[in-house]
């Protein structure tokens, strides 16, 4: 199933329609991943024949979505974690040397007991990507409690944020070799914000 999704992003021909539509389930099939990682207690419960056993997320979740791409995949993981709390970053990414600048930030009180679920479709350089989980830690997040989302990485910019965060977990529907010049990744689906939002030169 994530083939063929993926394979939806990526075709330049795909409108707006189907590429939102297409966004939604794949988030939704990551969302789903990202409850087998979650630790759940065993409670009672009544059913109509009587009573059985049931279990429920114990873990608080905060779902973080790095602007503005992440955004787009924030609304399908709160249909599966209706009760995380939401906190928002915003990195600018400089077009002539790739590094991202945070330009906002909003976040919820972190303890450190949280799972949080950062939110990015795409990890090129692993820059902004970083700066998150530099940002997160600094205020007492816990790398093993992280949970990196991303629909498509190139190889160089994963492996970097591996590096950094070993302990960080990071779920990838598709990995790409490589990044062109200009830090783009290739095959890769081209600016998914630009095409998610429909803010490409093209469409001006």
């Amino acid at each position: 199933m994530k083939e063929v999704l993926i394979t939806q992003l990526r075709d330049k021909n795909s409108d707006r329609n189907v590429y939102r539509e297409t966004t939604d389930q794949l988030a939704f099939l990551m969302a789903q991943e990202i409850t087998k990682h979650l630790r759940t207690e065993e409670i009672p419960v009544e059913t109509p024949c009587g009573p059985a056993n049931g279990s429920k997320w114990v873990d608080d979740v905060v779902l973080v979505p790095i602007l503005r791409s992440g955004v787009a995949m924030l609304h399908t993981f709160l249909k599966v974690f209706p009760n995380a709390r939401v906190g928002f970053i915003g990195l600018q990414r400089n077009e002539e040397t790739s590094v991202a600048s945070q330009y906002y930030l909003n976040l919820p009180a972190i303890t450190g007991k949280e799972h949080i679920v950062i939110l990015d479709p795409m990890i090129a350089t692993g820059g902004s990507a970083l700066a998150t989980l530099n940002k997160l830690c600094e205020l007492g997040a816990k790398p093993e409690k992280i949970s990196l989302c991303s629909f498509i990485s190139a190889m160089e910019g994963e492996e970097r944020v591996r590096r950094e965060y070993p302990d960080v977990r990071i779920l990838v529907a598709q990995q790409d070799l490589e990044l062109n010049a200009q830090n783009f990744i290739v095959p890769g689906l081209g600016d998914f914000g630009d095409r998610y939002f429909g803010t490409a030169q093209e469409e001006r």
